[in-house]
């Protein structure tokens, strides 16, 4: 499957995949802080975006890692090992790159797949279909609707910390894929099990918001069950998606997390 992606700037390739229902403008906030140091790759996973869906059939999760795989080969210079990056399930599929040996690094920001059990899987999958019943309710009255703060903010409180901070036209967006994404019904019956680690020096940054309402902190401990290396970083004021919160965190996160194998990080 040919993804539709975006490139710019300089230096070691850099890969941004986003969460469920979101798209590769959600890195856009970031580009300047990250473009002058990495060539940043942002790409719409399968059903995101203007990317097409994938084929019914294979498990879904399997689908995801081997079209991010082949992506990430298809877009890093001959020679060069790429360093990958996600949110939530951006995150898990960075993780499962890095176990898979594939990466010269992985920063995953809040990672779905740290369940400490079935019901707590449930539970944030039910949280997306109750804010995706009340977007489906709203129908096409969302973008008036979406107009009123009164509205717009508690819509977004679940994702991040600061809705006020999301701009209107990607709220909009956001909410139309909300109600129309295939993938989040599927999260309640995926494993989430990462592939077997074959390389445990791959260097691993996880990032989780404090704030964050749809992947609860405590899921943080259960990341060095399988990355023992792993580094934990706790981010007080954070939310799920911790892009707008706080741009300037975020990018100084990501240039640490992926300067493993380089020198040009400006810290």
């Amino acid at each position: 499957m040919d993804l539709p992606h975006d490139i710019a700037g300089s230096g070691p390739t850099l890969v941004l995949v986003h969460g469920v229902v979101h798209r590769r403008q959600a890195w856009n906030v970031l580009l300047d802080q990250l473009t002058p140091y990495r060539r940043v790759v942002t790409v719409d996973l399968p059903g995101h975006g203007e990317s097409a869906a994938l084929e019914d059939g294979a498990d879904t999760m399997d689908q995801l890692v081997e079209e991010l795989s082949g992506f990430v080969r298809s877009v890093t210079p001959a020679g060069e090992r790429p360093h990958v990056a996600g949110n939530s399930l951006g995150g898990w599929l960075s993780l499962a790159l890095a176990a898979r040996g594939e990466v010269a690094s992985a920063t995953a920001l809040s990672p779905a797949g740290f369940f400490v059990n079935h019901a707590d899987q449930a539970r944030t999958i039910y949280t997306f279909r109750a804010l995706r019943g009340v977007t489906r309710a709203l129908g096409p009255n969302t973008p008036k609707a979406l107009r009123y703060k009164a509205v717009r903010y508690p819509t977004l409180a679940a994702f991040f910390a600061r809705p006020s901070r999301v701009r209107y036209e990607d709220a909009v967006i956001d909410a139309q894929s909300l109600a129309t994404n295939a993938l989040v019904d599927k999260g309640l019956t995926a494993s989430f099990d990462l592939p077997p680690v074959v390389d445990a020096t791959v260097p691993v940054t996880v990032a989780w918001g404090r704030r964050d309402l749809i992947l609860p902190v405590y899921q943080a401990r259960r990341v060095r069950r399988v990355f023992p290396q792993a580094r934990i970083l706790i981010l007080p004021g954070i939310g799920h998606v911790p892009m707008t919160d706080d741009p300037d965190l975020i990018s100084t996160i990501l240039l640490g997390g992926s300067a493993a194998s380089s020198s040009d990080s400006p810290n």
